[in-house]
């Protein structure tokens, strides 16, 4: 079980628990946290409380959640686009809408429940609900996603983002022409103390996080991009990009909502890099933009004719 704290500020005064517990982690359904309030897993105070309960300033929250049961992540058969396979290692493509790996509430239609499937052996590292999971893209961002097939693997591919000798290239549709050809956003990354949900380029409690991009195609309204990461923060491409002022388009948490017809963020992980766990070998990989994204892209370009 893992224990969570939490002292309720002024600004979730008077709000329903079960709204502001789920607004602390993206991955919590509202009918998860209830339910946790209602098996007793939530106390105010040291004192159960029902999931309609008004918070109060000070209120002292205590959150333990359950250890997952083994059989709710199950092995369901699914058609992934596995673009490379070998004894230690998978490179999958992952397409746009498709969460990485389950959470409490989401336990099916996962890229892990499908891996589990495929590959009937993965990496016990990150545990039962993320098997072999070294790093993840979001929901709505297709593109290539490494996966470790045992446990050296994985503190190999580990090793090698921490390291930041991974090359992960992602290309992008975002709002606005942006004037300069290329540029590094270097500004740190934490969890918006104004939506526990979102995260922002802040001081106070952000890690570093560098992002290094280049423009492809300039339109009337939008800008075709390239990025690098040199960090891999949760949402740095989504955050840096609006943080310069150029969010990217379909975004629905960062970006405005009048944009083009996409579902999701216009964001694909392209390229992808490493050293091979066991060999040593230098391997690269590539996936296509999606068509709905190339779609896209041919609109704005008749548009900007």
């Amino acid at each position: 079980m893992e224990e969570l704290q939490w002292t309720i500020t002024e600004q979730e005064k008077n709000e329903r628990i079960d709204k502001v517990i789920t607004s602390f982690n993206e991955d919590w359904s509202r009918s998860q946290v209830q339910q946790w309030v209602k098996n007793g897993h939530l106390t105010v105070n040291g004192v159960h409380v029902k999931s309609n309960y008004k918070m109060q300033l000070h209120d002292q929250i205590v959150l333990t959640i359950p250890d997952p049961e083994v059989l709710e992540v199950v092995p369901e058969k699914m058609d992934l686009d596995i673009v490379y396979e070998d004894e230690d290692v998978v490179v999958v493509n992952k397409p746009r809408g498709m969460v990485v790996h389950p959470a409490p509430g989401h336990y099916s239609g996962t890229l892990v429940n499908g891996l589990m499937y495929h590959c009937k052996d993965l990496s016990g590292i990150n545990g039962v609900i993320r098997p072999g999971i070294v790093h993840r893209i979001d929901k709505d961002t297709s593109g290539l996603l490494m996966v470790a097939k045992n446990d050296r693997a994985h503190e190999s591919l580990v090793e090698q983002l921490k390291a930041k000798t991974t090359k992960r290239i992602y290309k992008a549709i975002v709002h606005g022409v942006i004037a300069h050809d290329n540029g590094t956003i270097d500004a740190p990354i934490g969890r918006d103390k104004q939506d526990r949900q979102s995260m922002t380029v802040t001081d106070e409690n952000g890690r570093d996080a560098v992002t290094h991009f280049n423009v492809l195609e300039r339109f009337t309204n939008f800008t075709f991009v390239q990025c690098q990461l040199e960090t891999g923060r949760t949402h740095q491409i989504r955050v840096h990009l609006k943080y310069i002022g150029y969010p990217l388009a379909g975004d629905p948490k960062y970006g405005p909502k009048k944009t083009l017809d996409i579902e999701g963020q216009a964001l694909h992980a392209e390229v992808l890099g490493f050293t091979h766990p066991r060999t040593g070998e230098q391997l690269e990989f590539q996936a296509p933009i999606p068509d709905d994204m190339e779609q896209v892209l041919k609109q704005i370009r008749v548009a900007s004719l």
